[in-house]
């Protein structure tokens, strides 16, 4: 069984019911089936190569949608292509990856280097000359995708979580990891045919794991008219929504959009966030805001989703909202020292994982899949503990990551970036509690000597290249950077120093 047969079984199963709606066009399990086969024969057709890879570069759109689905089907390997990140970075990930088919809106064609890509489909209205998807889903209608044969060891999909300077990091997810996370949505959350799922956070991202699991209990995805804090409020006040998934920030700005004590919404039971922490007292206000709905869980793009989850009913004791909930049904998670011996109950040390869910490697990177890997267990990188009653518990991170509204962002990609302007001696970024990102990315710089440049100009400079999620939000100069006696730059006394500059105003905002 591969991930996408969930799918097909809902559709031969409920093939009236509604499995896409957007605006005024609802689409059926029994057109999406149809789609998602012809779509599937095209890709084939294009390049007759199972395990091939397959660039998406979309917006949250009913055809990224079928688009994704159809690269499931035929035996292909989906490569998601943020568009939102810049075209540097995509070009990166096309090198690395070398799709033979690229799938993108006609906005992103224009900017990617596809001259390597043997086929560039259009999805929407492109210019006269391109490839279209919708003629292509024509094309092959009524035609069923044959089986592909790969097994289950083999990738389903190779996600990034860095790349932005040098060499990306590619997550190879195969279709166990992605079969698991099915199997763990459904058993954590009940999710059921009445659900009606909000598409709210990006498809190339946290919602690409929860687009199975409703379909295959034959729920419906909500695709909103785009992803404006007034917009989703209006869905969840008229549209029904039982169940979405959305980091923190943005719950936030619903939240703040509303500017009232609480709402009603009596559909929905399932609000889940992930992708950073929640701090409590943002927890107290969004079970004030939404009601007793809030879930989340905790995961990695090595491990997608659900290592470990806390329902709505375990929110309901404050004492666990420090928490990230307990294991899921086909997860095994435990605590280990850095001799690789597996720590008590109650004990801090790093967050392994094993099982189906974890990922078999990184893209063409040997050396990194060994070192993460090891016998059998994922090593995270994440430090906690795990309590009596199985609640995990984190307490920090062993590599150096922050997590800005719900996005990973690797220190070393921004420094690499900062330390090209010529004025630029040398740089160190790290992220900042942020009420509204959860963390900030801020960055601490050294000038040359006789150097001159100003905050806004530095930002300016690093932006076309980082694009906004990664950029500085702010930046700290020094006249000589915190180093460790043996010369390295000491992030932990410079996050002590802004953190101690930043309190007045913070306290101040409170």
């Amino acid at each position: 069984m591969y991930p996408i047969d969930f799918f097909y079984r809902a559709a031969r199963l409920a093939p009236q019911r509604i499995a896409l709606l957007s605006g005024t066009t609802s689409i059926s399990y029994a057109e999406l089936c149809t789609r998602v086969d012809a779509g599937a024969c095209a890709l084939r057709a294009l390049d007759p190569t199972a395990g091939s890879r397959v660039g998406i570069c979309a917006g949250n759109t009913v055809e990224h949608i079928v688009a994704l689905l159809s690269v499931l089907a035929s035996g292909k390997v989906w490569v998601p292509l943020n568009w939102r990140n810049p075209a540097s970075e995509l070009d990166r990930i096309l090198a690395f990856t070398e799709p033979s088919i690229v799938i993108a809106e006609p906005a992103h064609l224009s900017h990617l280097d596809l001259t390597a890509v043997g086929s560039v489909v259009a999805l929407g209205d492109p210019g006269a000359g391109q490839l279209r998807f919708h003629d292509l889903l024509y094309r092959y209608r009524g035609e069923v995708a044959p089986a592909h044969g790969r097994s289950r060891d083999e990738v389903q999909a190779i996600k990034f979580t860095g790349g932005s300077t040098g060499t990306p990091k590619g997550v190879m997810q195969p279709y166990r990891a992605w079969e698991t996370t099915i199997v763990n949505q459904i058993h954590a959350f009940g999710f059921d045919q009445d659900d009606r799922y909000l598409v709210a956070a990006p498809v190339t991202h946290g919602t690409s794991t929860y687009l199975l699991p409703i379909l295959a209990v034959g729920g419906c995805h909500v695709l909103p008219a785009d992803a404006r804090p007034a917009t989703l409020l209006g869905c969840f006040r008229h549209q029904g929504i039982t169940t979405t998934f959305m980091p923190p920030t943005l719950l936030y700005m619903l939240v703040a959009e509303a500017g009232t004590a609480s709402e009603h919404f009596p559909a929905l039971r399932h609000l889940i966030y992930g992708g950073a922490p929640m701090p409590p007292e943002k927890i107290r206000r969004m079970r004030d805001f939404f009601g007793p709905v809030l879930e989340t869980t905790y995961g990695q793009t090595e491990a997608p989703q659900v290592v470990s989850m806390m329902r709505a009913d375990d929110f309901a004791e404050e004492s666990n909202w420090r928490s990230v909930g307990r294991q899921g049904l086909l997860t095994d998670m435990a605590i280990m020292d850095p001799q690789g011996g597996l720590l008590p109950v109650g004990e801090v040390g790093e967050i392994v994982v094993r099982g189906d869910l974890v990922m078999c490697g990184y893209w063409k990177m040997p050396e990194k899949s060994a070192e993460t890997l090891v016998d059998g267990w994922l090593h995270t990188g994440d430090r906690g503990y795990i309590d009596a009653r199985g609640y995990l518990y984190l307490k920090d991170r062993l590599r150096e990551v922050v997590i800005t509204g719900g996005f990973n962002v690797y220190p070393i990609d921004v420094e690499s970036v900062l330390d090209q302007h010529p004025a630029v001696h040398e740089s160190a970024v790290f992220g900042v509690d942020d009420d509204k990102w959860g963390e900030a990315v801020h960055a601490a710089v050294q000038l040359k000597r006789g150097a001159q440049v100003s905050e806004q100009e530095l930002i300016a400079f690093a932006k076309p290249e980082l694009g906004s999620v990664k950029t500085p939000k702010s930046i700290h100069f020094y006249e000589d950077l915190p180093r460790s006696v043996a010369g390295k730059v000491h992030k932990v006394t410079i996050k002590a120093q802004i953190h101690e500059k930043l309190k007045p105003a913070q306290e101040a905002a409170q």
